[in-house]
């Protein structure tokens, strides 16, 4: 039996009676009070998540933009520093090894965030890719993701909590950025403004050591305010009712950016000759033959991953790749790769559940409105 490892906070979850379960190696808490409880407590005061599963890969030294260039879709040169960039890595195969966030403290150090089930795929791609420019894997190259502790702070009233932690002012530091920071007499935290969930709020990442200090300190800020632990389970619903991709899900070595309607972080500005640059240009200029859509079902009905969908006239045209009853609208909703002659928003199709063509509408993400 594989032993699961754990997070600094894992035992806290144990004691506040989280259900727990193994996702990408690691005990994690599903839900606490329940994910339709957790998701409206996200939704309308704040909730704690705990994602220090994340992996977190440094890039140094002199040729490390370029390298960055190289690796990723988007244009690592538009950052400066204190910003942050969501883009994907190309597989050279037209897929997506993965989708990250890349944070640029200056022009010579950048730190990476990347899935948790990828961390082991990611840091070999990285490292057999940074010997092209040159790099070190634990000198210019460095995985730290057994080393750092994150939370996120999700919810309107997360930085009103968080602010208590912090000397200099955050409430107004705007989306995609970051600060070094104290937080909590935690003098070299990072505080970024990304979210996964739609509902503002912050990352604070932190040395492993100091994650019970931290811990501590936001449950103090928090009380009078309604923060709650939320689980995995309500930050997929959170995230899939802003239409936010899922890796394994809605994109993965086999899906291209161009498909996954991420022709926004895929820039092909001059100098920049990144992986599958030349292929993804030519899906860009010819088309591809499926897009990922998002749709709401207007029966009863609840899409789940795999599903078929199909044409109103019963043809298969797709498959669900993630999908739930959406706990703001009561309703179900999905993602899901469809033939592009049916991927315009108002296209009527249906998804296959239990043998049944029950009827949806192609709509644009989000779902619901900030």
């Amino acid at each position: 039996m594989r032993l699961m490892k754990k997070t600094p906070f894992t035992q806290y979850h144990i004691d506040a009676g989280a259900k727990m379960a193994e996702f990408a190696g690691y005990n994690m808490p599903i839900e606490f009070t329940g994910i339709n409880d957790e998701h409206m407590a996200v939704r309308e005061r704040a909730g704690v998540f705990d994602v220090s599963h994340m992996g977190e890969i440094w890039v140094k030294g002199p040729r490390a933009l370029d390298f960055l260039q190289y690796i990723t879709s988007n244009n690592v040169a538009a950052l400066f520093d204190g910003k942050v960039q969501y883009t994907v890595m190309p597989n050279g195969r037209g897929g997506i090894v993965d989708d990250i966030l890349v944070y640029r403290i200056d022009g010579e150090t950048f730190l990476l965030v990347v899935n948790a089930a990828n961390i082991d795929k990611d840091w070999n791609h990285i490292c057999t890719q940074g010997e092209i420019f040159g790099l070190t894997p634990g000198k210019e190259l460095y995985n730290a993701s057994d080393e750092i502790a994150q939370l996120a702070v999700q919810g309107p009233l997360a930085m009103k909590i968080v602010q208590q932690l912090c000397s200099e002012a955050i409430e107004k530091l705007p989306y995609y950025t970051f600060i070094k920071t104290d937080i909590a007499g935690i003098g070299d935290a990072i505080l970024s403004i990304t979210g996964y969930t739609g509902s503002g709020g912050c990352e604070i990442y932190v040395a492993n050591e100091d994650a019970p200090r931290l811990w501590s300190a936001l449950w103090k800020a928090g009380e009078g305010y309604g923060l709650q632990n939320v689980g995995l389970g309500a930050r997929d619903t959170l995230r899939l009712e802003m239409g936010f991709c899922l890796y394994g899900n809605d994109i993965d070595d086999t899906t291209s950016p161009i498909e996954a309607g991420l022709g926004w972080v895929t820039k092909f500005v001059e100098g920049k000759d990144f992986i599958d640059r030349t292929f993804l240009e030519k899906q860009k200029a010819e088309g591809v033959s499926r897009r990922l859509v998002g749709f709401v079902m207007e029966e009863r009905g609840i899409p789940r991953h795999g599903y078929e969908l199909v044409a109103p006239e019963g043809g298969v045209i797709g498959h669900v790749t993630s999908g739930t009853m959406s706990p703001m609208l009561k309703q179900g909703i999905g993602l899901g790769y469809v033939e592009s002659e049916y991927c315009a928003p108002g296209t009527e199709i249906a998804v296959v559940i239990r043998g049944r063509n029950i009827g949806a509408r192609v709509t644009k993400p989000p779902f619901i409105s900030k």
